[in-house]
């Protein structure tokens, strides 16, 4: 059966460049990869049928053999041997179906293209900020220092001395890897000569040793809303790292983390502060004057009798909740305090006390007689 002409099988006028012929190739190749036509038992042989073209009309010497002798040019003596070489096209085969691959699949894979500069995002940064609980109540506008990399301006990210530009690796095409043939299958690796990038420079720009971007400190304005707690995180879009040869930049993120105070505990939108009471007030009565985080403060009236651990609530006195969704409480806990050092007079009035006030401890009193009737109950 005589062979078809490579021109027909790709579908392209004889004289065809090598950039229609190409198309021509690929758009065969998709139409009759044999993934996508299962139900065509001839879907392969067609493929390798086209895939053989290709690989005779890709290449100039073969072309101009086979414009002028057609197929004899690979029979006999004219053109030692067939096209595919010695494994029978099957090493082009498996190029050529990895080729298709990446058109098929590029986008979806991220975009390789040939030849193209290997631009990348920067990676994103974490910037660490402590605040006062104050500060976290108000909220502040803060400007902090970022050590980071940004784009080279005397190269303009491309990496290259200014006059010069990045070349397409040898190696790899532009592709950034390089693929060796294992029997039917093609393994794809890093290319060890650009690392990846697809492109050389051979005149590095001189700021950024060819890296298209340095290290600098950049000051950075950060709006700090109120209400933010310590695991807060704030995220500036566009503020990391400088991309890799003009790609585009990482983001920021900042970490809130908000220190311990000296009066208030923090729990939530919540505050608590503990507030020290004489024996005397606590068991007669009275006001205390507490502080509020706003600065001010508040009258608190500690009623008669009160014991260590007795909570008051003051409404709206707490902690602004994220993006304004209301207003915490503050809460007063008594802890009330056993005098020391006593006068041999304070002494004396004390045990005059003790000895006027036992049936007006209710909760010792109670105690004591829960631990009778255990004891009791052991004798038993």
């Amino acid at each position: 059966m005589s062979k078809r002409d490579y021109y027909d099988v790709l579908g392209v006028a004889k004289g065809a460049s090598a950039d229609e012929i190409k198309k021509g190739f690929r758009r065969k190749a998709k139409e009759l990869h044999p993934d996508r036509n299962a139900d065509n038992p001839n879907a392969e042989a067609q493929f390798k049928e086209a895939n053989e073209a290709y690989d005779v009309l890709k290449d100039a010497d073969k072309k101009a053999a086979y414009d002028r002798y057609g197929h004899a040019a690979f029979e006999g003596g004219m053109g030692g041997g067939r096209p595919g070489g010695g494994m029978g096209g099957q090493g082009d085969f498996a190029s050529a179906f990895s080729d298709v691959f990446d058109d098929l699949f590029g986008d979806m894979m991220g975009g390789r293209g040939r030849g193209g500069q290997r631009a990348s995002r920067g990676s994103d940064l974490r910037y660490n900020l402590r605040i006062s609980l104050e500060e976290a109540y108000e909220g502040l506008q803060k400007t902090i220092n970022v050590p980071t990399s940004v784009s080279c301006g005397s190269c303009n990210g491309t990496g290259a001395e200014s006059g010069s530009d990045p070349t397409t690796c040898p190696t790899c095409s532009g592709m950034g890897k390089v693929r060796a043939q294992q029997g039917f299958f093609t393994v794809e690796r890093t290319c060890p000569t650009c690392s990846g990038n697809g492109q050389i420079i051979k005149n590095p720009c001189s700021s950024c040793r060819g890296a298209g971007r340095t290290e600098r400190e950049r000051a950075l304005s950060v709006n700090i809303p109120s209400g933010v707690e310590t695991g807060t995180r704030i995220r500036l879009a566009g503020e990391g790292e400088a991309g890799l040869r003009g790609g585009p930049q990482g983001d920021l993120y900042i970490f809130i983390e908000v220190d311990s105070h000296d009066l208030f505990e923090r729990d939530g939108i919540n505050l608590f502060c503990q507030v020290p009471v004489s024996m005397a007030k606590a068991a007669l009565g009275g006001d205390v004057e507490v502080p509020t985080i706003d600065g001010g403060r508040s009258r608190v009236k500690i009623p008669a009798g009160s014991q260590s651990g007795r909570q008051m609530r003051l409404r709206g006195k707490g902690m602004p909740a994220l993006r304004g969704a209301g207003q915490g409480d503050m809460f007063i806990e008594m802890a009330v305090e056993t005098p020391v050092n006593l006068t041999a007079r304070q002494r004396e009035l004390l045990e005059e006390f003790e000895q006027l006030s036992k049936d007006n401890n209710p909760q010792m009193s109670g105690f004591f007689d829960r631990v009778k009737g255990f004891w009791d109950g052991m004798k038993g």
